[in-house]
């Protein structure tokens, strides 16, 4: 009997090495797996990056890079499990159901993910593009899966969600080289219109700043109030543009100084019902003055 017990002992060791065994190079094997598929999903990001950085904008480069090197990992992963006796059908099945659930409680996250593709391979906007977005002006920092992130020009980060994105009206300040600047300019009535223009364009003409083409250009805005109106368009780099802004008031003002020129202000004039004559107005001494008071409140 302890013959039959010590046969049976030695059986049972040696089944129990050998699906030690097997478990060891089961894990072994996920190991290897996974090895390989970081390993991989590394190349396949150089060779995108090499192939297609000329082709495609740094966000497009960016997405399509995490895309490879996530469902390279991914399907590694599954192998790996799938050596480890993992069964899939029903976690596969479990995963539907919860999907499913997620799609429903989430659809605005959905939308946004579906948007900020649209926004990455449209190219409406791109990492570095200086944008107006409604009421926002700032950097574009990133776009990611839910949201757009800007850094504005005091330093604030702000979070847009692609889906406002896509729907609103986005204007690009940065998309191309050159910007035009239009300053307003009012004259006084009394002024030579030619020798204004003839200010103006000398005023651009010695700005470095401001481009030759396109040329400046001078556009009648009309009659105002107080002032003939008139707006100054000059071009400028866009890196040029709040430099030449800036410096360009400054310029206008200093030339109308000096040739004599009336920036004015709003006047107002009363008259006493006759098209031509002012109103007459005379001060007088506090005792006068009295003396109309009191016929007044008879």
């Amino acid at each position: 009997m302890s013959a039959m017990q010590e046969a049976f002992s030695n059986v049972w060791t040696w089944l129990a090495g050998f699906f030690q065994l097997q478990q060891l190079g089961a894990v072994l094997r996920a190991l290897a797996l996974l090895a390989a598929g970081l390993v991989l999903a590394r190349l396949a990001r150089l060779v995108v990056v090499r192939s297609l950085a000329k082709s495609l904008s740094p966000q497009q480069l960016m997405l399509l890079r995490r895309a490879v090197s996530y469902t390279i990992l991914v399907l590694f992963s599954i192998s790996a499990l799938r050596e480890l006796g993992f069964n899939f059908g029903v976690l596969l099945g479990a995963a539907g159901i919860v999907t499913l659930a997620i799609g429903f409680a989430s659809q605005t996250s959905v939308s946004n993910v579906i948007s900020g593709l649209f926004l990455v391979f449209e190219r409406a906007v791109a990492v570095g593009d200086v944008i107006r977005v409604e009421s926002t002006t700032g950097e574009v920092l990133s776009i990611d899966l839910l949201s757009t992130k800007l850094r504005t020009f005091d330093n604030l980060l702000v979070r847009i969600p692609n889906e406002t994105m896509v729907k609103a009206e986005i204007t690009t300040l940065n998309r191309f080289p050159i910007r035009r600047v239009d300053i307003p300019v009012g004259v006084a009535y009394k002024e030579d219109l030619q020798r204004v223009q003839e200010v103006l364009f000398e005023v651009a003409d010695k700005n470095p700043l401001c481009l030759e083409e396109p040329a400046p250009l001078l556009i009648a805005q009309g009659f105002g109030e107080s002032s003939i109106d008139y707006q100054l368009s000059v071009w400028a780099k866009t890196e040029n543009w709040l430099q030449l802004k800036n410096g360009m008031q400054q310029e206008i003002k200093e030339a109308f100084d000096a040739d004599g020129i009336e920036i004015p202000f709003p006047h107002r004039t009363l008259y006493t019902g006759v098209v031509t004559d002012p109103f007459p107005f005379k001060l007088v001494g506090d005792g006068v003055a009295d003396g109309v008071s009191d016929r007044a409140e008879e």
